[in-house]
């Protein structure tokens, strides 16, 4: 895998991505309706922007039912993986990244015996 600062630089550019990958990041894998939850933004915009993540390899998807979970690429090179880490470690209490966290934290029926049911 060989991802260009540029296009990284790009994609983490937009709220939305930047707010899904650093959740993600936090967390190790969440479902789609976790990230629309705890983003508080609509399933179809969450949706595309992980499209876009998808296609440019920065998380991987596995498919578990009706419901997809993302997590990071595990191919990730390992400069992009401490950028990430480094950066949710240095956000994760600032909005609106630590709202994010809250609203995840508080989520009824977190995945397990019925995703997002």
């Amino acid at each position: 895998m060989n991802i260009e600062p540029t296009q990284l630089f790009h994609l983490l550019s937009d709220d939305t991505r930047l707010r899904c990958l650093v959740l993600i990041a936090l967390e190790g894998e969440l479902c789609v309706c976790e990230l629309t939850h705890a983003t508080g933004i609509a399933q179809p915009k969450v949706s595309r922007h992980l499209a876009l993540l998808r296609e440019a390899e920065l998380v991987q998807d596995r498919r578990e039912g009706l419901w997809i979970h993302y997590r990071l690429h595990p191919a990730l090179p390992e400069w992009v993986r401490q950028l990430l880490a480094t950066t949710a470690a240095s956000v994760r209490d600032s909005v609106p990244f630590a709202e994010d966290l809250a609203a995840l934290a508080s989520m009824p029926n977190r995945p397990g015996a019925s995703c997002c049911a």
